[in-house]
């Protein structure tokens, strides 16, 4: 092909790219079912987030179908690294968490930048707190203060992963009471780290007040404090950690995100259909009924609550590496 055919044909596909994208944009979503990608195990905060909330969204955009995929893994980075990579199209989505999101890519390598996700809907914001049995004889903060001094490196408690939210608050904990670190045994996820708490393998958890709270009320397991600046109103029991004596605020902000590019049509449907959907009075209705505290941020705001995130975490790196903890 000659020089000047080359440039034809190169300019001929640079008009058509839009029109193309355009009209995926308005054909979707009813070509196919959008999946979306859960990074961590069913029945944690994440998947019953994102179940809840998906079928009022889909209801707001006719045709669409969708189908929800656990792929947990390394403290959340297999999902996101699939949503990440996944084609632009609208027919992938995914929920995540923050901090987590942004901690990932700062500890090791990943297929994924944190900012570079098209931000459509924070839904919950969960704070932290400590989880103990029922038996347990840490009645306050203050007794589990003086237990980690009395015996440094001997207590053990659970989280959702290296640089979760669970994590990285309980490396706050620890800055703030000046206590020697604890043992960390990481999971995957909530659900499968609760019962290893009720069976009596670890001293506590460090997780989100939403995670158990349904088992505190039936008395077998009780919360030290919450890291929320108020009670949340389904824990008024629960004294914060400020009312404690300790300068801890640390929590979960859990949405929805697609890969980055996501077309500019496919993203401002959804970003109406999350706004209708997070006010619709029997979805406020269920979250109530499964301890879900509510953070609504749609589109822009999200991703500037994101981006907050990110520079908080990487002056935080800078200061105290969490990787080898």
């Amino acid at each position: 092909m000659s020089g000047r055919r080359q440039i034809l044909a190169g300019g001929a596909a640079a008009l058509a790219a839009p029109r193309l994208a355009h009209a995926q944009a308005a054909a979707w979503p009813n070509e196919r079912p959008v999946e979306v990608i859960i990074p961590f195990p069913a029945g944690g905060g994440v998947d019953v987030m994102a179940r809840l909330v998906m079928p009022l969204v889909a209801a707001q955009i006719p045709g669409m179908r969708h189908v929800v995929t656990n792929r947990s893994g390394a403290a959340g980075q297999i999902g996101l690294e699939a949503i990440f990579n996944a084609a632009p199209d609208g027919y992938t989505l995914g929920a995540t968490t923050l901090p987590a999101h942004n901690a990932i890519p700062m500890e090791r390598p990943a297929r994924f930048r944190a900012m570079d996700f098209t931000f459509l809907a924070n839904v919950v914001g969960d704070a932290n707190c400590f989880y103990v049995r029922a038996d347990s004889p840490f009645r306050r903060v203050a007794d589990l203060v003086a237990a980690a001094r009395a015996r440094p490196g001997q207590l053990t408690y659970g989280t959702t992963g290296v640089g979760s939210d669970d994590h990285l608050f309980m490396m706050n904990f620890e800055q703030a009471a000046n206590v020697p670190p604890l043992v960390h045994i990481p999971f995957a996820g909530a659900a499968p780290l609760i019962p290893q708490l009720l069976g009596g393998h670890m001293d506590l958890a460090a997780i989100n007040v939403g995670d158990a709270l349904a088992m505190k009320r039936e008395g077998r397991l009780r919360i030290l404090a919450q890291a929320a600046e108020r009670r949340w109103e389904e824990a008024t029991d629960v004294p914060t950690f400020r009312e404690e004596g300790f300068e801890v605020l640390n929590g979960a902000e859990r949405g929805l995100i697609g890969p980055p590019g996501l077309p500019g049509a496919v993203t401002a449907r959804l970003t109406a259909a999350f706004a209708v959907a997070l006010r619709d009075t029997d979805f406020l209705r269920e979250a109530k009924r499964q301890f879900m505290p509510l953070h609504t941020l749609i589109g822009a705001e999200y991703r500037a609550m994101a981006q907050r995130t990110e520079a908080q975490l990487q002056a935080l790196w800078q200061r105290r590496p969490w990787r080898e903890r």
